[in-house]
């Protein structure tokens, strides 16, 4: 098996398994009980809370928020922030079209509640202009949200100017960072930002945990109420899910994934298959995310085939599988919904070998004629 879907998720660690194994065997009690097991939990709980502070440079473990997931932590900034936004006449919620889909779910809920959204379109690069994110931070806006690196193209985004301008004009921001940890410098010493969420599963720690870093000067109101997560997000929480993500966290920082796999998979794939394009081609990206189009070849195609040779590829954003309508990405970047049904995305991680990419290489290089043909 060839996996070389890192981007949807990534294997989980094995000495983060070793330690769920352990850790839900031998963890009892409930964080918030006052009896010796209980103060057992919470010390446990408080640690991995200290370490994701550390990790960042967040001010106070305080500030950091565990929920189920990336998706949840970046509803709660999103919702949350929104809902709890001091200035009433501040209204507006301003994103770009290329968001994940938690986000853009979220942005719409913030519609649904009352608010009006600004959605500032990429460039055909799939970066968002950071002229035109500054010139939707008007008065009236509450609150901004921006990934740092896009999931389906790997392209950075102007997070840290548009950070910076909200800070300057009182705007909360927001963040979805979960495509960023471990391929680039990504804490609130590069981005000073309000709100950052990521999850654990991304890099290899377990599904169904995610932290939402939030400041301690900015109020989210809670979707989960609760006296949990300082008022933030109520439910008794997982201290081993909690431990399992500082794990997979520090050993993903300390690790780097060079270009040149990456490299040398385009430049082969371009030199055998005329017409084949790089999405997000010109714009800064990240090492580890391909996005390419295949004219003429369906990409759902491309994918049921390269599963068939024990290849794992996607076409797009996991929370989108099987859906039928093009990605909102691609389309945003203005191909049409043929070359966006044309494309794949592959995403290179810390186990990918040179071996697998000349097994990827050779593979696409049969089945792509082949896919067109039928």
């Amino acid at each position: 098996m060839i996996y070389l879907d890192f981007n949807a998720g990534a294997p989980l660690r094995p000495e983060v398994a070793e330690h769920l194994s352990r850790a839900f065997v031998e963890t009892a009690g409930n964080p918030s009980s006052v009896h010796q097991v209980g103060r057992a939990a919470r010390k446990r709980l408080d640690a991995a809370r200290e370490s994701v502070a550390r990790a960042f440079g967040a001010a106070s473990p305080r500030e950091i928020v565990f929920t189920g997931s990336g998706s949840e932590a970046a509803a709660l900034a999103i919702i949350g922030g929104w809902l709890a936004r001091g200035d009433q006449k501040k209204t507006k919620l301003v994103t770009s079209t290329i968001e994940h889909p938690c986000v853009i779910g979220a942005a719409k809920r913030v519609e649904a509640l009352g608010g009006q959204v600004v959605w500032v379109k990429p460039d055909a690069s799939g970066r968002v202009p950071e002229d035109a994110m500054l010139a939707a931070l008007t008065d009236d806006v509450a609150l901004c949200s921006l990934m740092w690196v896009n999931n389906e193209t790997g392209v950075l985004q102007p997070v840290e100017a548009v950070s910076r301008a909200c800070i300057a004009r009182g705007i909360v921001f927001h963040t979805d960072a979960v495509q960023a940890i471990g391929k680039v410098p990504a804490t609130l010493r590069e981005v000073p930002a309000d709100l950052l969420s990521f999850s654990a599963h991304k890099l290899g720690g377990p599904a169904g945990v995610g932290v939402l870093i939030n400041r301690r000067q900015v109020d989210v109101s809670a979707l989960v109420p609760g006296h949990q997560e300082n008022g933030r997000r109520g439910g008794t929480q997982s201290v081993a899910m909690a431990e399992g993500l500082v794990l997979a966290l520090e050993a993903t920082l300390k690790e780097t994934v060079s270009p040149a796999l990456r490299d040398d998979l385009e430049r082969r794939l371009l030199a055998a298959l005329p017409g084949t394009r790089i999405n997000g081609a010109g714009a800064p990206r990240v090492s580890t995310t391909s996005n390419l189009c295949f004219p003429g070849a369906d990409g759902e195609g491309l994918l049921i085939a390269l599963d068939l040779e024990g290849i794992c590829v996607s076409t797009g954003a996991a929370c989108a599988s099987g859906s039928l309508t093009p990605s909102h990405v691609l389309t945003s970047m203005g191909l049409s919904p043929s070359e966006a049904q044309a494309t794949l995305r592959l995403s290179l991680g810390r186990a990918t070998t040179a071996a697998e990419i000349d097994a990827v290489v050779r593979a696409l290089t049969k089945l792509v004629p082949s896919v067109r043909a039928s």
